[in-house]
This record gives C-alpha cells, structure tokens and sequence, in this order.
C-alpha cells in the first residue's frame, strides 16, 4: 500500500486502488443491473433482437472500462496554505477551489468495497452544504484519510471564522498588509546590518 504525503502547493492523485474499486464497481453494476435482463433477452429473443440489444449494450461496458483509467488519471487534488483545489474529468473538465475559511466539517467515509481496496474518502463540507447530504468536495482514493483529515482541520482552526462582511477572517490582517510589513523588517534589518 503506497502512502501519499500531503506537502502544501504539491499535487496528489488517488491511491491505484481507486482504479480497482471503479472496475470492481462496473463489474458488480453489470452483475447486479445488466445481466438479470440482458441474459433473458438474448436467451429467449430472436437473433436480431438479441443482437440489437446485447451489442449496444456490450459497448457500452467496454466504454466505460476505457473511461475508467482515463478518468483516474485526470483527478488532481492539491493543498495550498488558503484552500483545498481539485481538478477531474475526461472529456468535461470540473474544478474546484474550497477556502479553508469556509470550511466547517472534514469526515472520512469507507465503505465495504473502499475497505477491501484500503483506501477511505475525505468529505469536506463546507456552510453552505452543510444542510445537505453531498459535500463540497469528496477527495476520493487517501490512502491514509486521518492525516489529510488532520492537515486540513489545522488550516481551518488557523485561518478562524469568516468575519460577518465576508471577507477576510476575523482578526487576520489583509495579504497585502503582512507582505507589506514583512519588506519593512527586511529593509530595518538590512539597514542595521549595513552599520
């Protein structure tokens, strides 16, 4: 089992067994939804039935275990010191950026088939989607969730709550300002060592 680090400005991909589980997931949607019906049509029905319906339906099968590496392949998640961004899609691409400001809760779920491939996914709700059953954003595929689920919750207690004019966090000075005053210990220092 590989375990992913979570350095802050680097991007990170799911586990490998996250391709796995959506393979595991197709087989199980195939035995589960499609063969009940599809084994008595092409049994029982005449042969330009079962063909019109058997072939569509296998190529469908076969599209969606094409489009599952690719899809692996396209998330991207990244940590940076003001938000959590994530990035998936093959053909239409989504991304997403979730401050940790806003942030209000980070759960870890795993269900049977995640168990067996050892691997968890991190939910992270957000005020606005606290209310519903979906989260903000789910980071699929964390090999080891808890020390995501602990880095994330560090940035949210520092960054504090979303002052009520919806801009900075209570108590935070502006970017500006502690770049700005940071330049001006850099020239006091400067200028002391230059004596």
């Amino acid at each position: 089992m590989s375990i992913i680090t979570f350095r802050i400005g680097e991007s990170f991909k799911p586990v490998p067994q996250f391709r796995s589980y959506l393979y595991a997931s197709l087989v199980l949607a195939v035995i589960v939804f499609v063969l009940p019906w599809l084994v008595p049509i092409i049994i029982f029905s005449p042969l330009p039935v079962a063909l019109a319906v058997g072939v569509p339906t296998l190529a469908i099968i076969v599209f969606v275990a094409y489009w599952i590496p690719l899809y692996h392949e396209s998330i991207v998640y990244r940590l940076t010191v003001t938000e959590v961004t994530w990035q998936r899609g093959v053909w239409f691409r989504q991304t997403g950026i979730v401050p940790y400001n806003r942030i209000t809760n980070v759960d870890i779920s795993q269900g049977p088939l995640m168990r067996f491939f050892s691997f968890s996914a991190v939910r992270v709700q957000t005020a606005g989607y606290s209310a519903q059953a979906q989260a903000e954003i789910v980071i699929n595929g964390i090999a080891d969730p808890k020390d995501l689920q602990e880095k994330i919750m560090n940035f949210v207690r520092t960054t504090g709550p979303v002052a009520a004019t919806g801009g900075e966090p209570e108590g935070a000075p502006a970017a500006d300002a502690v770049v700005e005053e940071l330049r001006a210990i850099r020239r006091l220092l400067e200028s002391r060592q230059e004596r």
